[in-house]
């Protein structure tokens, strides 16, 4: 192993190795969330390639200029403990900083934590991921949707962008063409596939029974072997339809901010998009 390293964007030719990244720490992200992260922000993915591979991956998903998400944190094992992931992250610090954000959150592993609050993040709140094996939901008879989804409206939109803070509807509209959402006027539930379980997410809601209903539609309309669904344990509604889908809590994250935290409404947020995404 030498000691050279490159510092530079993530290119679509490195998808393979940034897919091996995941592998290697037992995430669930599949190619496509690669390619799409990519898409969304060619200039906010960064690699550290090493002896012709990559060896570590850092990414910056900007909403507007109010917020950008850190996510994909990843080094390979035998680099680790070179700094790779610090270097990486300045990296994403400056270019948010140069793009003048007001606020840069993530969800930190407990391995992560350290060196964000070395950066200056503090923790905000407790981000939990919970599973289900892929049982059917509660045998009953549910309301049907009537109407069509409602994600790309004004409405949802607005109604999205009070739950979460910032503008994410460029987000929105790249999982939406990968996987429409279950919705009604006033909730919307996305799901997508996984490498180890399908996820649950993004969904926002204006009410505990909006929430019950495009979640048991979008947990019913699939055969996946198991689901992921990603809340905020201040949420209390979430937790209850959780449990009440038959998922139980599987793992703590640290979401934690640098900079202002924008007000949001985080009893509207029902599932988050995943931890690179908010």
């Amino acid at each position: 192993m030498t000691n050279h390293d490159n510092l530079r964007l993530l290119r679509t030719q490195d998808l393979v190795g940034a897919m091996e990244l995941s592998r290697l720490a037992g995430w669930n992200q599949t190619q496509d969330d690669w390619e799409m992260m990519l898409r969304l922000v060619p200039r906010g993915c960064f690699a550290i390639e090493a002896d012709d591979q990559i060896a570590a991956t850092t990414t910056l998903l900007c909403y507007e200029n109010h917020l950008a998400w850190i996510g994909m944190v990843l080094t390979r094992p035998e680099y680790r403990r070179r700094g790779f992931a610090q270097r990486l992250m300045e990296s994403a610090l400056k270019r948010a900083a140069d793009l003048k954000i007001e606020s840069i959150k993530l969800d930190a592993t407990p391995q992560g934590q350290p060196l964000y609050e070395k950066l200056g993040f503090k923790t905000e709140q407790i981000v939990e991921r919970w599973f289900q094996d892929g049982r059917s939901s509660p045998d009953r008879r549910i309301e049907p949707l009537t109407s069509p989804p409602k994600y790309s409206s004004q409405h949802s939109l607005e109604m999205d962008m009070e739950a979460f803070g910032a503008n994410r509807s460029t987000l929105l509209h790249n999982l939406a063409s990968r996987n429409l959402p279950h919705a009604i006027t006033e909730a919307y539930c996305f799901s997508r596939g996984g490498t180890r379980s399908r996820y649950l997410g993004p969904c926002v809601a204006q009410t505990q029974k909006a929430a019950r209903l495009v979640i048991e539609h979008t947990l019913r309309d699939s055969s996946a072997s198991g689901w992921f669904w990603d809340l905020l344990s201040a949420n209390k509604n979430a937790i209850q339809l959780a449990e009440e889908f038959g998922f139980a809590p599987q793992r703590r994250l640290e979401r934690m901010v640098l900079g202002n935290s924008l007000p949001a409404h985080d009893e509207m947020v029902y599932a988050i998009a995943g931890f690179e995404l908010g």
